[in-house]
């Protein structure tokens, strides 16, 4: 076992002095030091929740508490985790700061006083689902939504939807070739097959326009709000993602498309594979682990080194953030949770990062962020926003 580990085990025993409880919060702050360990935990929580092997919640909120009130004391980071975790193994991943929850980083200041929960006139409201609507070649709309089974034909096209995704089959007699278009509302997600074997798995607010059959010597597609996409290899016919002004070529690879036109540059991060990135004449070549930027103001493409992980949390299921600001944080939700926010004063200048679950209700994730001097008050699906700072 690493010294960190061993360092860690001796914490959660409550054996640790505090100069060791120091030097554990300061490594495990450090980006990227604990990615092996985090991984190793996760590993076993995961084994842990097929057993359901059950902890008392007394002795799980001890060894929480315990790691909590070091935190609050080294005056840097504060708590934001969700809460009611009962497993021996989910009390391990709450102890590993990103893999539990969600953390503001703040050296320059002790944290602030948690603040009450938010207030709340209204019920609660659920996370987002698989739900979309499906825009045929002759302007006929299909509900889509995660219990759903259904067949429909188009033509010589067959489009299977079991739960929440979509799986196209043509036949080789493919006749003429239609256009649809998949829409995927705020509040939902959506996975599609498309008729090459492609997968694309679309965010909230998001639409892909697609044709029920690949003909010709490419495949394109185009692409409104948010993608994930694993494209099938055929040199012989590119595959290419058109996002506004912008073009990715791709022959078969991994990658994410994030083109929210609320969000100030379009991001193309690639996972696997390569994949060009066009701009009116000019191109830049992705490696794995590269993202490409396009500014909306400057129109320039820029290239840089992107955190994989962070980038299709979405994906699998998290919010994941790397100092962010609130507003970047709250335009997620917003998509996430079909809610309109209004900003009632200047924000926080805090900033936070950590990783918290997308399936928890919208007011666990807002009591998280009260801690750090934002307030929430919710009406509906209007929620004001203000800062206590």
């Amino acid at each position: 076992m690493a010294p960190h580990e061993e360092l860690l085990q001796k914490y959660l025993d409550g054996q640790c002095t505090r100069e060791e409880a120091e030097a554990l919060m300061q490594w495990l702050q450090t980006t990227g030091s604990h990615r092996t360990l985090l991984a190793s935990m996760q590993e076993e929580f995961e084994r842990s929740m097929d057993t359901q092997v059950e902890i008392p919640a007394a002795i799980s909120d001890r060894i929480e508490n315990r790691l909590l009130q070091e935190i609050s004391a080294s005056g840097k980071v504060v708590d934001m985790r969700p809460r009611n975790r009962r497993y021996w193994f989910a009390a391990a991943a709450v102890a590993l700061l990103l893999a539990a929850g969600i953390y503001r980083y703040n050296t320059d200041r002790p944290a602030p006083m948690p603040l009450a929960r938010a207030e709340q006139t209204t019920e609660d409201i659920a996370p987002g689902s698989d739900k979309a609507v499906l825009t045929l070649a002759n302007g006929t709309t299909v509900t889509l939504d995660s219990a759903g089974n259904q067949v429909i034909r188009q033509g010589g096209t067959t489009v299977l939807q079991q739960k929440g995704q979509l799986q196209y089959e043509s036949e080789p007699d493919e006749g003429t070739v239609g256009y649809n278009t998949l829409t995927v509302p705020r509040g939902g997600q959506f996975h599609v097959v498309l008729p090459d074997g492609s997968k694309v798995w679309l965010n909230s607010a998001s639409s892909l326009k697609y044709p029920t059959a690949f003909t010709g010597n490419e495949r394109l597609v185009e692409l409104q709000g948010q993608g994930y996409f694993e494209v099938s290899r055929n040199a012989q016919q590119p595959f290419l993602v058109k996002v506004g002004h912008m073009e990715v070529q791709v022959l078969g690879t991994s990658f994410d498309v994030m083109a929210y036109s609320d969000e100030s540059s379009v991001n193309t991060t690639l996972l696997e594979g390569a994949v060009k990135v066009k701009q009116g004449s000019t191109g830049q070549v992705l490696k794995p682990g590269q993202q490409a930027r396009y500014d909306r103001q400057t129109c320039k493409v820029t290239v840089h080194p992107a955190d994989v992980q962070q980038v299709v949390a979405w994906k699998t299921g998290f919010f994941e953030f790397d100092n962010a600001k609130l507003s970047d944080i709250m335009r997620q939700v917003a998509r996430w949770y079909d809610i309109d926010i209004t900003y009632m004063n200047e924000q926080t200048s805090a900033v936070y990062g950590g990783r918290i679950s997308r399936s928890l209700p919208l007011s666990e994730i807002l009591h998280m962020l009260e801690p750090n001097g934002a307030r929430f008050t919710l009406d509906g699906r209007k929620l004001k926003v203000s800062s206590t700072e």
